[in-house]
């Protein structure tokens, strides 16, 4: 067994927090600068530009790609040979009150949906466990904005129902999000599980990177063929029209009852953030 001490997980989350508002994703940044190139409409151009133009900047004065630091989730897959000593939730809760000082970020968190009384540390955060093979504990943390947030979606569709239905589906989604969800948009689609099982599998959608398809041939064509559609919209970036509406859809998926065939739609913007670390 290996034991890891909270403060190192409190410490990991904190850094990842910084990185992950300071620093666009790798993948994500390729695939701006690929649309760039295959864009022909001059003022679709002019906002891919200025998109990575601004990722150029945060990265360079360590300042937040987006004033809207985010809703922090936070991702741990424990090893099932690790011992962890200490409060993990509090640690965890602690990373992110630490970074979000530390930083400067915005603070964007209610203590009570309904009250709205800002809580001044943007905790807490919504914590994610899972239970893996190994010794290890990988840490990913993902701070979202809620122009984005605020245009996912979620239907319980019939089992007869087809991938088409599926496709129409997320198309109704993306045309209904326009420009609020700061396009080019990445798209983490959720089918299976439950109703709640189905959002986990959204968010968990797009923390992957968008090199990396399904591993399953029916559902890797299925990104495609969802990529293609809403690119064919032309909402474009910012919603001023373009060849790219989505940067990338990453579908993940799980078994269901025979009764259901939950499909979740996480939509998320331009600066997709999340960053990740192994202990």
């Amino acid at each position: 067994m290996r034991e890891i001490n909270v403060l190192k997980i409190r410490e990991a989350v904190a850094e990842l927090c910084l990185k992950a508002n300071f620093e666009l994703r790798e993948d994500v940044l390729k695939a701006l600068r690929a649309a760039l190139k295959k864009e022909n409409i001059p003022r679709a151009k002019d906002m891919l530009r200025a998109i990575i133009e601004n990722a150029r900047l945060a990265k360079k004065r360590r300042i937040a790609i987006c004033q809207d630091t985010g809703f922090v989730s936070v991702f741990l897959e424990i090893g099932e040979d690790v011992v962890i000593s200490g409060n993990i939730k509090e640690a965890i809760n602690e990373g992110v009150e630490d970074a979000y000082k530390k930083g400067y970020l915005r603070k964007s968190v209610v203590s009570d949906p309904l009250l709205r009384k800002n809580t001044n540390t943007n905790t807490p955060c919504i914590l994610n466990i899972d239970i893996v093979e190994g010794d290890r504990l990988r840490v990913i943390v993902s701070p979202k904005g809620f122009g984005s947030e605020n245009k996912c979606a979620i239907k319980m569709f019939r089992p007869t129902d087809s991938e088409k239905n599926i496709i129409n589906f997320v198309l109704d989604v993306v045309k209904n999000a326009g420009p609020d969800a700061c396009p080019p948009l990445i798209l983490g689609i959720g089918i299976g599980g439950t109703f709640d099982h189905a959002a986990h599998l959204s968010k968990k959608a797009l923390l992957r990177s968008i090199e990396i398809r399904n591993k399953n041939k029916r559902f890797r064509s299925l990104e495609k063929d969802l990529l293609k559609a809403v690119n064919s919209l032309k909402i474009g970036p910012m919603g001023l029209g373009g060849k790219t509406t989505a940067l990338g859809v990453n579908v993940e998926e799980f078994s269901t009852h025979i009764s259901g065939l939950p499909v979740a739609v996480g939509v998320s913007c331009h600066a997709t953030r999340s960053a990740q670390k192994i202990l």
